[in-house]
């Protein structure tokens, strides 16, 4: 369970409250603001706080002062323009602050992206909870044959019970030696800033991540991709619903120019030229290496 009763309880008392305001208010973020999303077996993310809305966006384009639009129409045309033709700074106008609970090796993937404000619960003056991520059987799989950083074919049978119980087994162990570490019955206990270097990837650590719009919509470009690890895709997955409802013009924009969207070099352009005019373009004569010409194949060929 990712929330306790007396976590859950705060949470339908911030829900409650209402407070007067000039600010821009956007219906479809209101809805989530403090509700937890549930991801993984014991993760979440919530929306503590956020600024703008498409409308924002436009203001900022345009430097107006109103809403700075005459229709509904010419705010998406113009916010798909900006988006089409990779503008960024009227997209940082937008700001939006999670709350996220999430396993720490999922948690080093993620403060990768260095453009947002990070403040995570700190392990050296609290102790962290018994709550770890186990993979559901179906996520656990080979190595990739042909990528160095993926996974291949789910595991089976004994094999994938054998694994999952080592995951189990190893993370008990570990938490039950961190206790008994920092533990004062008999003993002065380990600083907690020691002991929980014995604690595995696989533990729970929970952070409070602020970023704007446009260094978000990069971060789920990159991380709601197929091709990206499953443990943090779930996560920009929910975050893309949310992010939907917030500034619903910017994120169908978003869905078409940038997440199934695809980039092509100036070799793949002019490779697709002299196709279109009836040339035959093989890997050969193409002037490009096999791997680009497999990448180039699998954005015109797939069905």
């Amino acid at each position: 369970m990712p929330l306790s009763s007396d976590q859950l309880a705060e949470i339908e008392a911030q829900r409650a409250q209402s407070s007067p305001t000039r600010r821009v208010v956007a219906e479809g973020m209101e809805d989530h603001l403090y509700t937890a999303h549930q991801v993984l077996d014991h993760g979440f993310v919530r929306v503590i706080d956020y600024m703008g809305d498409d409308a924002a966006i436009c203001q900022a384009a345009r430097v107006s002062y109103g809403k700075g639009t005459k229709s509904v129409q010419n705010d998406e045309g113009l916010i798909r323009y900006l988006m089409r033709h990779w503008h960024s700074t009227p997209f940082e106008m937008c700001e939006i602050k999670l709350h996220v609970k999430l396993p720490v090796f999922v948690a080093r993937q993620w403060i990768r992206h260095r453009t947002a404000n990070v403040n995570e619960y700190s392990a050296r003056y609290s102790i962290l909870d018994r709550e770890f991520y186990i993979p559901a059987p179906e996520h656990v799989a080979a190595q990739s044959e042909v990528n160095n950083q993926g996974r291949g074919d789910t595991l089976q049978g004994e094999e994938a019970a054998r694994v999952l119980e080592i995951l189990k087994a190893d993370s008990a162990r570990c938490y039950d030696n961190y206790e008994a570490m920092i533990g004062q019955d008999g003993q002065q206990g380990l600083a907690r800033e020691l002991a929980r270097m014995n604690l595995p990837a696989n533990i729970y650590t929970q952070w409070y991540w602020k970023v704007d719009l446009h260094n978000l919509f990069h971060f789920l470009r990159l991380r709601a991709d197929p091709h990206a690890q499953y443990e943090i895709r779930v996560y920009a997955d929910t975050m893309c619903k949310i992010v939907a409802d917030w500034v619903p013009f910017a994120y169908r924009a978003f869905e078409d120019y940038r997440l199934g969207a695809v980039n092509l070099s100036a070799q793949m352009v002019t490779c697709l030229r002299r196709m279109l005019s009836g040339e035959t373009v093989t890997q050969e004569n193409s002037g490009m290496t096999a791997r680009e010409w497999r990448e180039f194949e699998g954005v015109i060929r797939e069905s």
